[in-house]
């Protein structure tokens, strides 16, 4: 078991804000040698991230909470979990995920009132809160949740699909989540995350657009020198 020095919100607070945040699906781990690659990226990755799907809202079905308190137990980095779930049961998943051992759990927009229930729910119980948008759902679907999370996630992709490319108004929607962030005073409190069509050509884009995380799938366990990837990741800058 590895002890954690933080958890929940104080976990999400410490992430580095001067550089690209190391985030790390598990989908594209080797689930049959989980902790060899937990070990592997132990000291290259910031935040572990978990997705979860129930079959309805996206296609297939992606992990559960006895998955995610093995992880918690195997990392001393914070935990984000990102819910893929039907509105109907986004609440008891955030408390379930939450009493499993994630710091960070990321509900989605399309949730409507039971997502801000669930962000809230989040909160009360110790955990970082997140928002995140379909790449089909306008940016300004997140504004009822601005004043209450530590991340906006924003998928650059076709939801639950792995492997397809960055869509054309990737780049523009963080910008526009961007000024969103500014106009709400909140640019400095939330976590402005890209998720899906990650590669060596779309990170620095993304980056440029206002990306301060980029979830990394085969981009970091593909590696063949993790630590050199993660180098580049974090000279890559913002644009003005």
């Amino acid at each position: 078991m590895t002890t954690k020095t933080l958890s929940g919100r104080a976990a999400i607070a410490a992430l580095p804000r001067n550089r690209l945040i190391g985030e790390f699906s598990l989908w594209s781990a080797d689930l049959a040698n989980m902790e060899r690659d937990l070990n592997r990226i132990e000291a290259h990755v910031d935040l572990q991230h978990i997705d979860v799907a129930d079959a309805r809202f996206t296609p297939g079905l992606l992990f559960f909470p006895d998955f995610v308190a093995r992880i918690a137990n195997l990392t001393a980095k914070p935990v984000h979990v990102h819910l893929m779930v039907e509105a109907d049961i986004v609440e008891e998943q955030t408390r379930q995920f939450i009493e499993a051992g994630a710091d960070l759990v990321s509900v989605h927009a399309e949730n409507g009132e039971a997502g801000l229930r669930a962000v809230r729910l989040a909160r009360e119980r110790g955990a970082a809160a997140g928002v995140v948008l379909k790449l089909e759902t306008p940016v300004e679907a997140v504004k009822p949740f601005l004043s209450e999370v530590e991340f906006v996630t924003l998928l650059g992709t076709s939801i639950g699909i792995k492997g397809v490319g960055l869509a054309d108004n990737a780049c523009d929607r963080l910008i526009a989540a961007r000024k969103l962030l500014r106009e709400a005073g909140r640019e400095a409190e939330v976590v402005l995350a890209a998720d899906g069509g990650i590669r060596d050509e779309t990170v620095p884009r993304l980056r440029a657009a206002g990306a301060e995380t980029v979830v990394l799938g085969s981009l970091a366990f593909g590696a063949p020198d993790l630590a050199q990837r993660m180098a580049w990741l974090h000279r890559l800058k913002v644009a003005a």
